[in-house]
């Protein structure tokens, strides 16, 4: 009877260890920063930002001297003008110049529009994509092992060459 009890308890216990090893979530990490600066989408992307970003430094550099040819105008010609012609002149040249800032402010806001515009199918991809493949082998949590992103240490399995084969390269 003794035995019968030893053996009910180590079988028990058995069990028991069995449910809790089969209870434990299976976590990996992956680095989206990397997986998404390697998607040739993104490439694309960047190219057509820079684009437009060159576009727009033209614009504000043609404005500038623009602006620059004027003055030097001006100022040859501040004593041959009377002061109410300077100060219209001088209303003008500030004018020029809060209009440049303003096209500025206006480029820059722009350009992380279409940046975000550009990035959020391809990170929305990149999440399916983790997604799937986390899922497809049996993982239940996916870090973030970019830097900066609070891992720490990220000894267990890494999904970045798999998802990327999901993705097609």
């Amino acid at each position: 009877m003794k035995n019968f009890k030893t053996l009910f308890f180590t079988a028990a216990l058995f069990i028991g260890m069995m449910g809790f090893a089969q209870a434990q979530s299976k976590v990996a990490h992956i680095s989206t920063q990397e997986l998404i600066s390697a998607m040739p989408e993104t490439k694309a992307a960047e190219a057509e930002i820079e684009k437009l970003g060159k576009t727009y430094e033209a614009d504000i550099q043609s404005m500038i001297t623009e602006y620059q040819n004027k003055a030097k105008q001006y100022e040859a010609e501040v004593d041959t003008k009377t002061d109410e012609e300077n100060q219209k002149r001088g209303l003008e040249l500030q004018t020029m110049q809060q209009n440049i800032q303003q096209y500025r402010g206006t480029a820059q806001q722009e350009m992380q529009k279409k940046e975000l515009d550009l990035l959020k199918p391809i990170t929305e991809r990149a999440k399916a994509a983790i997604l799937k493949v986390a899922r497809a082998q049996g993982f239940d949590y996916v870090l973030d092992s970019s830097q900066g992103s609070g891992v720490i240490m990220s000894d267990g399995k890494n999904l970045l060459d798999d998802v990327k084969k999901e993705l097609g390269f």
